[in-house]
């Protein structure tokens, strides 16, 4: 597998689609229940970026930008959490 940089590589195409700091919201994986926030996760680009468990490196969230839209998927997520009054983006 490729190189990684951690999940405050996600702030900017976050912020297109949420408007607020997602790198600070905690994410659940679906796969092994670790819980942590999306900047403490590993993250591959490539055609896109890939988010990975930092603990059982199970696929999270992709992200694929297009000029015309985002495309979020989170295949391996049980839940996200955003704390109400978060910073915006």
């Amino acid at each position: 597998m490729s190189s990684h940089v951690d999940g405050n590589a996600l702030a900017g195409p976050l912020s297109e689609v949420f408007h607020t700091d997602m790198t600070t919201a905690v994410c659940c994986c679906d796969g092994c229940g670790e819980t942590t926030t999306l900047a403490s996760e590993m993250v591959y680009g490539a055609h896109g970026l890939v988010v990975r468990c930092r603990s059982c490196d199970d696929v999270l969230i992709t992200i694929v930008e297009t000029p015309e839209r985002v495309v979020l998927s989170f295949p391996g997520v049980s839940s996200v959490s955003v704390e109400r009054g978060a910073p915006s983006a």
